[in-house]
């Protein structure tokens, strides 16, 4: 009797990566460039995004840069910026635009160079391969860490929704404008202003 080979359960073939293997790996591949985050050590792999959605993110951080930053409240960032919001398995994301308000810095960094300083408000911009359960897992985790005050703006329905622990999301259309008054007093960003091609 021949005896077949005994394979280990899936979940030990996966292989659990940190930040600092996050750090190590390649931005671009034979098919192209291509973004990483780590989902409690599984490295999750993402293609880029395209030109609307960087022209959302463009509009946010800009308001963020000048209403924020350049006033002295604190610091923007911006580009798929590296997170962890926590360690041991590592949660490593990359928001599209953060700010870090006065009360949090200073900032402190990982080895990597990743954000440690958990941002006040982080602003993710849907793509169009973004799943929504995904999106409301990131805004979760954001919450969970520690983040205050969370924005997904959807260009497909041009709408961002503002997500604040213990309260339900706020959805803000075309003739609303966005407000961050406990982070950037009298911060605001038209809705309209933000899906301007």
């Amino acid at each position: 009797m021949t005896l077949a080979p005994v394979r280990p359960p899936v979940e030990l073939l996966e292989r659990v990566y940190t930040a600092a293997d996050l750090a190590e790996l390649p931005s671009e591949l034979p098919s192209g460039l291509v973004r990483y985050e780590l989902d409690n050590g599984r490295l999750l792999s993402m293609t880029p995004p395209g030109d609307l959605h960087a022209a959302v993110e463009t509009k946010i951080t800009g308001a963020l840069l000048y209403e924020g930053e350049y006033r002295g409240l604190g610091k923007a960032r911006s580009g798929n910026v590296g997170i962890i919001l926590w360690r041991d398995p590592d949660r490593v994301v990359g928001a599209d635009a953060v700010f870090i308000a006065n009360a949090s810095l200073p900032i402190r960094r990982s080895r990597e160079g990743y954000l440690e300083t958990i941002p006040d408000l982080v602003v993710e911009v849907v793509s169009k391969n973004d799943t929504r359960p995904y999106v409301q897992r990131k805004v979760d985790d954001y919450l969970a860490a520690g983040v205050k005050v969370v924005w997904i703006a959807d260009p497909a329905s041009q709408t961002v929704t503002a997500h604040r622990p213990g309260s339900e999301p706020e959805v803000f259309g075309e003739g609303d404008v966005l407000t961050v008054e406990e982070l950037i007093p009298g911060f605001r960003l038209p809705v309209s202003v933000v899906f301007q091609e």
